[in-house]
């Protein structure tokens, strides 16, 4: 039986249970604990904002110096690509191994797992540091790789440092840290304030905790108003102004969400190091000499570079936005190439990030699938392209969705593109069980729960044990 009175409602404002709830609620908007981690959070959303904003300079900056020295010759990326490719191999050997790849992956370990030691491997302030540092060189080298991962373990691990330094060291509270800077990161990299959100529920925790969203919400909209602030109002490819009306053009949704899911599951897979990819000779071949390897991998992308028109290096956001936009000329291939470039860049484990390079791989068979269709816009079957091979690629059709609408300004696409995404959701699970984000981290969480179970001393070899 209730404690209740008969008729009473516990909510109503004359009821104990919700006086002493609101007293509850007003000692935590007037703690003194609970405003320091409040300026905390304004404050490191703040630092996360900046730091987005120059990183995206700086790797415009240092890709533009990779294609200004590139164009001297067919033959000067083959001086270069293949060199900084081993050489950020060997610096990732050892203290700097947490800054491989993409980023998004060791953010969403240290979230799993509330262990310090963990945590503090993948996020300290060095790693962030050398995640950018070593990204930008990746760059610079002409490698396909993005730097929106990367500043989402960026904007993960200052907060998460930013925390421990003032006292927030309880695991549940570096958690709240980690999430918020995370979402930050990816709102202030792409000018994405809403996809921030989205890819903190979706992908980074898979849930959305009451208390937490009110911390969430200001760290990304803090960290956007700075990004907002310092590069403008702006959409990521331009105002696109494509649409896609009901009828015989619907059919470019399930095209690009077959083709995009499938291709981005295909991707996926070959990235992971426990499925297809990375199981058999190229594991190998990667365990045994992985210096070698990433050399190898960076000639790949110099070789597949010379048969595409303009390149297959860096980003690929240029060309995204020219095929968008309909005045391209990358080719036919574009697509194709720049999936495997992608592959030789992510096989060779350097820091850098797959959104980007994967939205140019969207565009380029969004372009291949317009042809097909005459009847449709082209920049709307590009959009959908985009958005389905990243929804494929990732298995988060809410935050490819709203990133793909954010990018471009466009509203009109949104039924369009949220039912490709869900299309290539489903797609892209037939050939990859598992998100590639999830994947990675679970391999990240395995590897250290192995290494800590080799340190720790068993029952046969502990002092004082009978053997």
């Amino acid at each position: 039986m209730s404690d209740l009175p008969p008729h009473d409602d516990a909510d109503a404002p004359h009821h104990p249970r919700f006086q002493r709830l609101r007293k509850l609620r007003q000692h935590d908007l007037l703690s003194p604990l609970q405003w320091r981690r409040r300026v905390l959070f304004w404050t490191g959303a703040i630092v996360v904002g900046l730091s987005a904003v120059f990183f995206a300079k700086a790797a415009d900056y240092a890709f533009e110096l990779f294609h200004s020295v590139a164009s001297h010759g067919w033959w000067v990326p083959l001086l270069i690509t293949p060199p900084m490719f081993a050489l950020l191999c060997w610096l990732t050997q050892g203290a700097l191994k947490a800054t491989r790849g993409s980023g998004i992956p060791q953010a969403i370990a240290a979230l799993k797992v509330e262990d310090e030691d963990f945590r503090t491997r993948l996020l300290a302030l060095r790693v962030a540091l050398g995640k950018m540092a070593l990204t930008l060189a990746a760059l610079l080298g002409g490698a396909s790789v993005g730097r929106e991962g990367p500043t989402v373990h960026v904007g993960a691990g200052l907060l998460y440092s930013m925390g421990r330094r003032f006292g927030f060291d309880d695991p549940t509270a570096a958690g709240r840290f980690i999430l918020a800077g995370s979402a930050a990161g990816l709102a202030a990299a792409f000018n994405t304030p809403l996809a921030g959100i989205v890819f903190a529920i979706e992908e980074m925790s898979g849930t959305f905790e009451h208390r937490m969203s009110g911390t969430l919400l200001t760290a990304v909209f803090v960290a956007g108003v700075v990004s907002l602030g310092v590069l403008g109002n702006y959409a990521y490819f331009g105002d696109i102004s494509a649409s896609l009306p009901l009828g015989r053009a619907w059919l470019a949704v399930l095209l690009t969400g077959i083709v995009g899911g499938l291709a981005g599951g295909l991707f996926a897979r070959l990235i992971i190091p426990s499925t297809l990819g990375l199981r058999g000779v190229v594991g190998r071949l990667r365990a045994r000499q992985p210096i070698a390897f990433a050399a190898a991998c960076g000639l790949a992308l110099v070789l597949l570079s010379l048969l595409s028109a303009n390149g297959l290096y860096g980003t690929g956001y240029a060309q995204a936005r020219d095929i968008l936009q309909g005045h391209s000329d990358t080719g036919p291939l574009f697509g194709v190439l720049k999936f495997l470039g992608n592959i030789a860049s992510s096989w060779a484990g350097i820091p850098g990030g797959i959104f980007s390079p994967a939205l140019a791989v969207g565009a380029g068979l969004g372009g291949n699938i317009a042809h097909l269709l005459p009847g449709a816009d082209t920049s709307a079957v590009v959009l959908l392209g985009m958005a389905a091979y990243l929804s494929g690629v990732t298995q988060a059709p809410l935050t490819a969705t709203v990133i793909s609408l954010e990018l471009t300004a466009n509203h009109m696409m949104a039924l369009p593109i949220m039912a490709a995404c869900l299309l290539a959701r489903g797609a892209s699970a037939l050939v990859c069980r598992v998100p590639v984000y999830k994947a990675l981290a679970d391999a990240l969480i395995v590897q250290y729960e192995a290494e800590r179970a080799r340190r720790e001393p068993t029952p046969a070899t502990e002092p004082g044990h009978a053997p």
